[in-house]
């Protein structure tokens, strides 16, 4: 799929869906939801206990809002940084979504997602 050399529109076409779905996923605390797209390194870190303890314990992580705009993107090495600007239900101002692409068995796979 050559990720690295799509245009910055090209993926953001690609990481809004996988947004959409960890915001979405996050919100409902839904642990296979939020972690189908990621991939088998980021399967490691990202066990359903401490899922569940980040997620009870940071109101910004389940009341996100489903409105955002990806607005660059960071490439180094095969992956591929999307920035996103978010905003919470609950919690005022604008934060800084990272999710981090690359390819794994020919698929787009999350290898990083946070939010500040």
């Amino acid at each position: 799929m050559e990720l690295s050399k799509k245009s910055d529109d090209e993926i953001f076409a690609i990481a809004k869906p996988i947004w959409h779905n960890l915001v979405k996923a996050s919100n409902m605390k839904d642990y296979g939801s939020f972690t189908k797209d990621f991939s088998t390194q980021m399967l490691f870190g990202a066990n359903e206990v401490e899922l569940g303890k980040q997620w009870a314990n940071n109101k910004l992580l389940t009341s996100l809002t489903e409105e955002f705009n990806p607005f660059g993107c960071l490439r180094r090495g095969l992956n591929i940084t999307v920035l996103i600007k978010q905003t919470s239900k609950d919690i005022p101002g604008e934060f800084l979504g990272r999710l981090v692409l690359g390819e794994e068995d020919n698929e787009i796979k999350v290898f990083g997602a946070t939010i500040y």
